[in-house]
């Protein structure tokens, strides 16, 4: 198995040496290039192509939450998955990278284990944050939901089911016991949910029933 490729944005040099010299000593990670403002980073998405892009939100030339907006526009292939890094918890900076496609965010206080186990959970496709955390967020970003679109109106009874679950943050494993189903059928439903709402990950499934007023 390849290693994870990761790339470092802030505009703090020590900070993203930090961070460099703790991902890289991991087995399995490999630090693929820095980046000290939004706009390098976009650019070294391109060349570098990395898994995971741990993204500061307030740099110069260009914000994280700019450059996050810019990496998802321009759908890159495979896809990237950006992980937000933030001083303050519950940031609307953070909640707006979210919507734009960031996977998560983590405070630049965590631990060395934490930042490791975060970078391996985004890339898998998983949320990094509590989703009471994630619900508070996108709650107060959304005041008024959009028209729900055709697309989840076509999804079947028991993808919806899922789909609500996954929105309220539960696992595959929570699911499967909710819906007294396998863990495989729930990960079937959960692709199939993804593939028909052209959607890249669980996280982007929260942000969709939010945006729509599907959790009421």
């Amino acid at each position: 198995m390849n290693d994870i490729t990761v790339l470092v944005v802030d505009d703090q040099e020590l900070f993203r040496a930090g961070v460099g010299v703790i991902l890289d000593a991991q087995p399995g990670i490999t630090v693929v290039g820095e980046a000290g403002n939004g706009a390098d980073a976009v650019r070294l998405v391109k060349e570098l192509r990395p898994d995971v892009v741990l993204m500061d939100l307030r740099m110069p030339v260009m914000d994280g939450v700019e450059a996050t907006r810019q990496i998802y526009a321009a759908a890159p292939s495979p896809p990237v998955r950006v992980l937000v890094l933030t001083t303050f918890n519950l940031d609307d900076r953070a909640a707006t990278a979210i919507r734009h496609g960031a996977s998560g965010f983590l405070l630049k206080d965590t631990t060395p284990a934490q930042l490791t186990d975060a970078v391996r959970s985004v890339h898998a496709g998983n949320a990094v944050l509590a989703p009471n955390d994630l619900t508070a967020l996108l709650t107060s970003h959304f005041p008024a939901p959009r028209p729900v679109p055709d697309a989840y109106l076509a999804l079947t009874g028991k993808e919806r089911v899922v789909f609500r679950a996954v929105a309220r943050g539960l696992s595959n494993v929570e699911i499967a016991v909710e819906i007294f189903a396998g863990e495989s059928t729930v990960k079937t439903h959960v692709g199939a949910i993804l593939r028909k709402l052209a959607l890249r990950d669980r996280v982007q499934i929260a942000v969709f029933a939010h945006e729509h007023g599907l959790l009421s």
